[in-house]
């Protein structure tokens, strides 16, 4: 369900997360080690919505390449039903610094009968962002691709992570943040729109004030809209609802539970 995945990346846009000269850093204010998050996953099949699976992301403080960094989850699952009309197995990996600075990232996707994998590695000479990127194609072919940027890049894990620790007090109905995104196969641009505030029920029976954001990433030459997501009002930043367009169809997802917050859920209304 690659769009639950471009749905998280898309979490950008509470700043314009594209700094000049690969200043990739950037405080955390949103989250602590130990925070688990859990989803219902539903698919719209034939104008009937059926609970399709689960998913979770997990985000502990660890090491890399011996030195402290944050490792953080997604993982994705299809239930038996699903699994007649549609293979959903997901599994996404990614290490920052502390600081939120991306050093790793991966991507092993089975989606019907395609399973591929992309990886990120990022490296910050001279003050520039350089990525390597990796992937493994449907077809068990690699391919290898290596960039160097004035700008920074992430993945859509990494970018998640920083952007829940952006301020949209002062956005306005319509504001727009572009940036881009690195998969195993290249830069893409991208950019999140802000659609203003309502109120969501989540699948844990509780309800949350909400940002409005929609997603949307260039295909042939034109934005298309891929996730809109709906993310608590709060310091936390909490993906609470996330409606999905897919290539096959439509999803959606809804926060079921979460461990682990690092701010109180001030945003809950009832």
């Amino acid at each position: 369900m690659g769009q639950l995945r471009k749905a998280i990346m898309a979490l950008v846009l509470l700043f314009c997360a594209v700094a000049s000269n690969a200043q990739c850093s950037f405080r955390n204010t949103a989250f602590k080690s130990g925070e688990f998050l859990s989803y219902n996953l539903y698919y719209n099949w034939k104008f009937v919505w059926v609970k399709a699976g689960l998913a979770s992301m997990y985000t502990v403080e660890s090491r890399f390449d011996g030195k402290p960094a944050y490792r953080a989850s997604l993982t994705t699952r299809g239930n038996s039903k699903v699994d007649n009309m549609f293979v959903l197995r997901d599994t996404l990996l990614c290490y920052n610094t502390l600081d939120l600075a991306p050093l790793y990232y991966r991507k092993g996707a089975r989606e019907g009968s395609r399973y591929t994998v992309d990886e990120v590695f990022y490296t910050y000479p001279n003050g520039n962002c350089s990525v390597r990127m990796h992937r493994q194609h449907a077809d068990g072919s690699n391919s290898w691709e290596r960039h160097t940027y004035e700008d920074c890049i992430y993945d859509m894990m990494s970018i998640f992570l920083r952007a829940r620790s952006f301020n949209p007090k002062s956005w306005k109905d319509g504001y727009i943040v572009k940036f881009p995104i690195a998969d195993g196969n290249g830069r893409t641009p991208a950019q999140l729109r802000y659609k203003g505030k309502t109120v969501i029920k989540a699948d844990n029976g509780r309800k949350y004030r909400c940002l409005q954001l929609a997603y949307f990433e260039l295909e042939n030459g034109s934005y298309k809209n891929i996730v809109d997501f709906y993310v608590s009002d709060d310091e936390n930043h909490v993906p609470i609802r996330l409606d999905m367009f897919l290539k096959f169809g439509s999803a959606k997802a809804f926060l079921v539970g979460m461990k682990g917050l690092a701010n109180p859920m001030e945003s809950q209304v009832e």
